[in-house]
């Protein structure tokens, strides 16, 4: 890994500015998302079929989880919800393609979970006004304001820290399995070639990359509509 440990390398330089893989594999998914959007929405038909129709099944899918967990009025928060569910998805599983995930990065997720924050606090604000909102830290007593308060801002934190350290793990595991693997090839046979990397990694790949990632993508997404659903209760 050099010497940034399990951290995420130094791609190159913009002059003195440092480009790291986190930058650079989100700039890459964003890129994807961006031409997939503009080819799937492209020519559309009134009878939908092949693409349009994946894509089309897709928002109903999303729709509909924005709109049984967060209620019928809300649904204007299917495209944040889509958005989150689908990026961060594809984030967690970009070490099956040999990346690194930009949510391995603390700065990724906490980006997200404080983007989260924000719309809580704000359609909070909104929905309640500023002093029924208020109360609500009273509640059920008033001694209990600073315990309140603090409630409220470890949920960005536990966000952003829960889906970082679930991905870092993995990350993290399957560096130190694939320098084992290594070693025991050079060692055992006295080869330098990754025989035993080949193949050997690839269950732990499915269930860290795959499994644990969308299952991640989902718990983020799911969380996000709970707290921004109850602000606004």
């Amino acid at each position: 890994m050099g010497s940034e440990g399990f951290g995420p390398r130094i791609v190159f330089y913009i002059g003195d500015i440092p480009v790291s893989e986190t930058v650079t594999v989100t700039w890459f998914i964003m890129g994807l998302l961006l031409i997939f959007s503009l080819v799937a929405t492209r020519n559309l038909k009134r009878e939908p079929k092949g693409l349009q129709l994946f894509v089309e099944e897709l928002v109903k899918v999303i729709n509909g989880l924005t709109k049984q967990n967060m209620g019928e009025h809300n649904t204007s928060f299917a495209p944040y919800v889509g958005t989150l569910l689908i990026f961060i998805g594809l984030s967690n599983v970009a070490g099956l393609f040999g990346f690194r995930p930009p949510t391995a990065d603390l700065n990724t997720t906490m980006c997200l979970s404080i983007t989260t924050f924000v719309l809580t606090q704000f359609f909070g604000l909104k929905s309640k006004g500023l002093g029924n909102y208020s109360k609500g830290f009273l509640q059920p007593m008033p001694f209990l304001l600073p315990l309140n308060i603090i409630g409220e801002l470890a949920n960005p934190v536990s966000l952003g820290f829960r889906l970082f350290g679930n991905i870092v793990a993995g990350v993290i595991i399957m560096s130190l399995l694939y320098g084992a693997l290594g070693g025991f090839t050079e060692m055992l046979l006295g080869l330098t070639v990754p025989l035993f990397q080949t193949g050997v990694p690839a269950i732990l790949h499915i269930y860290f990359d795959l499994f644990a990632g969308l299952l991640q993508s989902f718990i983020f997404t799911m969380l996000t509509m709970v707290f921004i659903s109850g602000a606004m209760e």
